[in-house]
């Protein structure tokens, strides 16, 4: 099936923004896909600096950039018409567009006429219109990972790409399966699974993740929470559509309840792990639990170190900070994989 498939290398287009806060999917690209990022578009020098190289389209084109990705995400997902010339620009200096915006750029007439005229493309990738099957639960070739949380907005996305960058790094065959619009820009393929009809979702993962040879690793990346009022419904999808080999709980100990619903009580960890395990089991009965990942970037080093130490003796399992201590205990975890 075709997923969205975006040419890389990337201009990140900032703008005028000049709130951090905004430019968090230009910020993930910097992070993650740093060898993709040629340069930042600015129109001004007091917008968010990436400490990128400043070009305009037509600089990075030469270059070689490939596509302008909208790098901000403005109050109510909606551009400045002020910006629609620039993004036309950027089109006739011949980069391709794509944005993870509510806003569709290809619903932009000004912008649809010059892409079709000239031959570009514009993925609007938290949007998906091809035909998705149902899930099948058939069981597939290949091993698969999926990061999943006790809340949403917790690391789900940055533990996938440590642990699928870190497997590779051993010599593993791995690749990083996007399920988000940030994720899809960094790794330059994927489906927004938020945006898909409840009953595809797990037609979705499938899709995301086919068979593959016996010592492949698709590493997934997680969405919502089971435990979420309101997002619960694309987790189990995914769970199901996935059908994970191998699971990591992704956590943040300073949480005391969900984001944004302070009526609603984070779960436990061993609640956490128990519930994951019984929905999972419906499509892939030998699933287990690799690890652990905490968000500790609230927390000092002493108290973070505390805290991943407990967890890991109370749960007897690895626990990690990717971005504080790497995770390669649990990349020699999934070496034990048949």
């Amino acid at each position: 099936m075709n997923t969205h498939q975006i040419q890389k290398p990337y201009l990140l287009m900032i703008g005028d923004m000049d709130d951090p806060g905004n430019a968090k999917t230009a910020f993930g690209l910097r992070d993650w896909a740093a060898e993709a990022c040629i340069g930042q578009f600015r129109f001004t020098e007091k917008a968010v600096d990436l400490d990128l190289p400043d070009m305009t389209p037509g600089l990075a084109a030469v270059a070689g950039a490939k596509t302008l990705i909208v790098g901000i995400a403005p109050p109510g997902g909606q551009l400045p018409e002020t910006w629609h010339a620039f993004l036309e620009g950027a089109l006739k200096a011949g980069l391709d567009l794509a944005a993870g915006l509510h806003q569709r750029l290809s619903t932009i007439p000004a912008l649809a006429e010059c892409a079709t005229a000239l031959g570009r493309k514009i993925h609007d990738v938290r949007h998906y219109d091809a035909r998705l099957a149902v899930g099948s639960g058939i069981r597939r070739a290949g091993k698969r990972l999926l990061t999943v949380g006790t809340d949403c907005a917790l690391g789900k996305k940055y533990a996938a790409l440590a642990i699928a960058k870190a497997m590779t790094a051993e010599g593993m065959k791995a690749d990083f399966r996007a399920t988000g619009q940030t994720g899809i820009l960094i790794s330059g393929q994927g489906i927004a699974v938020d945006a898909v009809v409840a009953d595809f979702i797990s037609g979705a993962a499938e899709a995301l993740s086919p068979a593959n040879e016996p010592d492949h690793w698709d590493i997934i990346e997680g969405q919502g929470s089971l435990f979420h009022p309101a997002y619960a419904g694309v987790s189990l999808g995914l769970l199901h559509g996935s059908q994970p080999d191998a699971l990591v709980l992704c956590h943040d100990p300073s949480r005391k309840s969900l984001d944004s619903f302070p009526h609603m009580p984070v779960p436990r960890l061993e609640d956490a792990i128990a519930a994951h395990l019984s929905a999972a089991r419906l499509t892939s009965p030998g699933v287990r639990f690799v690890g652990i990942s905490l968000n500790t970037s609230a927390m000092t080093d002493e108290a973070a170190g505390e805290t991943l130490a407990k967890s890991q003796a109370c749960l007897k399992l690895p626990c990690v900070d990717p971005m504080r201590t790497g995770v390669d205990p649990i990349v020699e975890e999934l070496k034990t994989f048949g």
